[in-house]
């Protein structure tokens, strides 16, 4: 791989989470499930990726969000946002807000449209990143900021708007490989030299169950390797416990269970990114590196649906900005021939461009109460390949 070079302090800081991590394996009898790998990876306390402090969206960071590229996703989101609190409740909660962009769009937005919330709450698990969200606000709506408040946890009661932009491929995954000869879920251990190695296990407990339901034969040769993400069940389970009137929307990159579980996708969708540059070795500089896999968007409505929410609406991410007037949003950027139009123009043919982010991204709607059609989903609809 040719990758840019971390720097020393970078190196140290990694270098504390690989003794952290053979800690762990070592009082665990010598083997960690991949998921609590990915945990300690993204999440250990001041080491892990999203904790660690280091700069992770933008051109400077590791990956480019949709609110990193323009004010016209959240501008255009607002329009559903908009309605589902008029159909709830006039609150919003944002799940992992990231730089704080999306969460600073969106109320300037809905201010423009005479539409703010009475609240914005932000649940989030890094501090530094609460630090820069704060910042962000502070910056670019400070009439606003005292709007917004950060959650600990998730409110044992809600109604109105939830949002989660890319937070679910950044859960905690469980990795399964189907051989010839069982099922088993495959682990971290670490080798003579303290290195990290794959370790196989068979399948037990709650990720056995999971895994068997998705009812893949076993090849005859050779292994299949794809992931299980119980802890976003999980989740969509906790959020829909407290929400109890108005809708969650969930907007990432993943596919249906038929197309996740594609026979030809067998290694799997995990994926690990560093200064923009993708690569496949989660093992590689433990702390430094961004761990995604991409998300089963039925095991996320069978979640839903088993909580009580009812499905609203499955959609890609270029259907729900149309729907929700992304167009127009840019349109207020004329003349059409300025700098700034032009280079809107540019960001929303990549947020929609079916070969980008448009067919990439999906967007799901589950809630509670909601009983109009949702403006997002009114066109393109994909709920029957769930």
């Amino acid at each position: 791989m040719n990758l840019p070079q971390p720097s020393p302090d970078a190196l140290e800081q990694s270098g504390r989470l690989v003794t952290r991590l053979r800690s762990l394996i070592d009082a665990q009898g010598g083997w960690i499930s991949f998921a609590t790998y990915m945990a300690e990876a993204l999440y250990a306390p001041g080491l892990g990726y999203y904790s660690g402090g280091a700069r992770k969206f933008g051109p400077g960071g590791d990956f480019i969000t949709a609110p990193e590229l323009t004010p016209l996703f959240g501008q255009a989101l607002a329009t559903q946002v908009q309605q589902i609190m008029e159909l709830s409740a006039p609150h919003i909660i944002e799940a992992g807000a990231g730089t704080g962009l999306l969460a600073a769009d969106l109320l300037l937005e809905l201010e423009h449209r005479g539409a703010l919330p009475e609240s914005y709450a932000i649940l989030e698990v890094s501090g530094e990143l609460r630090e820069r969200q704060f910042d962000t606000l502070a910056a670019k709506a400070p009439h606003l900021a005292s709007r917004v408040s950060w959650l600990d946890d998730l409110p044992k009661q809600f109604s109105g708007a939830i949002v989660a932009n890319e937070v679910l491929d950044v859960m905690p995954v469980h990795l399964i490989a189907w051989r010839p000869d069982g099922i088993f879920e495959r682990g971290v251990a670490v080798d003579a030299e303290g290195g990290f190695v794959w370790a196989d296990r068979p399948v037990a407990g709650k990720v056995a169950e999971a895994a068997a339901a998705l009812d893949i034969p076993l090849p005859e040769e050779g292994e299949y390797v794809s992931e299980l993400n119980l802890a976003g069940r999980a989740w969509i389970g906790e959020l829909a416990a407290g929400l109890t009137h108005g809708a969650m929307l969930l907007v990432d990159y993943g596919y249906p269970r038929a197309e996740y579980y594609l026979g030809s996708r067998s290694t799997g969708t995990l994926m690990c990114y560093f200064r923009h540059h993708a690569h496949a070795d989660p093992f590689l500089w433990p702390g430094l590196n961004d761990i995604t896999a991409f998300v089963d968007f039925t095991a996320a409505a069978e979640a839903g649906f088993e909580a009580g929410l009812d499905v609203l609406g499955y959609t890609d991410q270029a259907n729900l900005l149309y729907n929700c007037g992304v167009l127009a949003c840019l349109a207020r950027r004329a003349p059409e021939d300025s700098v700034d139009y032009i280079r809107a123009a540019k960001a929303v043919q990549r947020l929609t461009g079916p070969h980008e982010m448009g067919e990439l991204f999906k967007v799901i709607a589950m809630g509670k109460g909601i009983e109009q059609p949702l403006i997002g989903f009114l066109r393109g609809d994909r709920l029957h390949t769930l």
